[in-house]
Formats: structure tokens, sequence, C-alpha cells
């Protein structure tokens, strides 16, 4: 695997990261994760905006406008002979030594990884859906950042295991359904569309910020708020989404089968994820 780090492409193992970047000592970075269909980014422009807005709020300077960073991600992509690859472009705050710090960060670190995806099933794969223990933190701000504070989904994932054909689902602290460790949640009852809204602190996600896009497109009732389990429970379909695996079904919930796995409306707007998908978004 080829690395991009700051301006240069390298081998995995020769890239490094300084022990006193914040990014390191503190967490204080953002990532993106996305999609590249033909050596073309996908989605990237909500992708740029959800980046610049964290970069914003945790006071990173950043000197690289869009294309810059587009053309650095294509560039990766190409070195590592791919046209179809996983993105993860990572912002950390850069080393600024021991101690926090008050006034912003200015010397920002890049790094861009990418790595070969495997085709997707058409219909895609269902997976089970296991309620977790350990509750969904709140945001570290005003909202949830992608951001490299990530032990919370790291010890949601080891609760769920290596198993590869589930998911976790978060809830609150006060008990309201949230978003997998991975992965924000749909689902269908009644012809309607209904995920967590963002105030339930889940991660304001690229791909399902485009679901619910082309729900208003196919003129499909949407409604977001604060959902208990039950009501998750009684859906007609359920599926997950997020930008590597696009739009997932979910065949039982805690065991518990779901009505309907891919039905309509799940293929209905998978049909036109992937209509987007080849449209280039």
């Amino acid at each position: 695997m080829y690395v991009y780090v700051n301006g240069s492409i390298c081998p995995a193992h020769e890239a490094v990261v300084s022990v006193m970047d914040h990014g390191f000592l503190y967490g204080i970075g953002l990532f993106e994760t996305m999609r590249v269909y033909d050596r073309q980014l996908f989605l990237w422009d909500q992708h740029y905006a959800r980046l610049q807005s964290g970069l914003l709020a945790l006071r990173i300077s950043a000197p690289w406008t869009s294309d810059e960073l587009a053309q650095a991600v294509l560039q990766t992509v190409a070195a590592n002979g791919l046209s179809d690859a996983y993105v993860r472009l990572s912002v950390t705050a850069g080393e600024e030594g021991v101690g926090l710090v008050a006034e912003g960060y200015e010397r920002p670190s890049l790094f861009i990884f990418v790595k070969p995806v495997a085709a997707l099933a058409i219909p895609p794969a269902p997976k089970k859906l296991l309620t977790l223990t350990l509750a969904r933190q709140t945001a570290e701000g005003h909202q949830r950042f992608k951001s490299h504070n990530y032990l919370n989904n790291a010890l949601a994932k080891q609760e769920l295991g290596p198993r590869a054909d589930a998911e976790g689902l978060f809830l609150t602290a006060d008990g309201y359904v949230a978003e997998g460790i991975v992965s924000n949640l749909f689902w269908v009852k009644n012809s309607s569309l209904y995920t967590p809204s963002l105030d339930t602190g889940i991660l304001g996600g690229v791909t399902r910020q485009h679901v619910l896009e082309l729900a208003h497109k196919l003129s499909m009732p949407v409604e977001q708020g604060k959902y208990r389990l039950e009501e998750l429970l009684g859906a007609e379909e359920v599926f997950l989404t997020n930008s590597v695996q696009e739009i997932v079904p979910v065949s039982e919930i805690d065991g518990n089968k779901v009505p309907v796995c891919y039905g309509e409306h799940t293929s209905k707007l998978h049909r036109a994820y992937r209509e987007s998908v080849a449209g280039n978004g």
C-alpha cells in the first residue's frame, strides 16, 4: 500500500506521524471515509463540506483547497493501481508538543489511505443488528464530528466481536435508538422512512444525508426524531448506510426477524443510490 503524507506518496511502512502531533497525543483530528468509483470521487463536495465544518470548529487552519484534496486522493488511488477504492482522508492537528493549545492549530498534517473494495452484491447481503450494552457517548462538542476520538466505536466493536454478518446498534444513555458502530440507521413503517435525528448525538453521515435526499426525490415521507427500541422492532423494513457499503438491508434485530428484508422501499432507495453512483452524484 502507498500512503499520501503531507504532499508525498510513499510505501505505508515509511509513513510516519510525529509523537508530538496532537492527533496522536490528544486525538485532535478529523477523517472522511469515502468511495472512489471508476477513478471518480463520489459525493466529494459533501465530504469536503463536512470536513471543513469540523476543521473550523476545531480551529485547525487547513491550507488545502477542495480541488487540491481531491487531486491528492486520486493521485493516491492511482499510485495503488486502483480504479475503485475505499479512501480514508485524515487531517491531524499537527506538531504542537505536550500540552493543550488554546489559540488553534496552524500546522496540520494530511494523510490519505486507500485500499481495494470488493464488488457489492445486488441485492446486498443482509446483516443482523445486535443492540450493544455500551451506550452511545454524547457528542464531543456541540455536534458529533468524524474525529480521531474513536474509542466509543472501538469498544463497541470489541463487544460485537469479529463477525462480518452483524452490526452493533448503539442506544443513547437514555435509551433512544442512535446508530450503528460504522453506520447510520433507517427503517420503514406504513410507507414512511424513519431515522434518528442528529440531536440524539449521532454522526451526520454523508450517505445518510444522500439517502434522505433520494427519499425526497422519490416522494417518500421521512420522519426524524427520538425513538425507542420498541419502535424499531415494529418496523417493516430496516437498513443501514455508510459510504463504503452504501445501503445494507437488515434481516433481524436481536434475534427478531424483520418482516421484509430488502423490501420495496429499501430496494427502491438502493436502485436510486446505484443510479446516482452511475451518474456520479
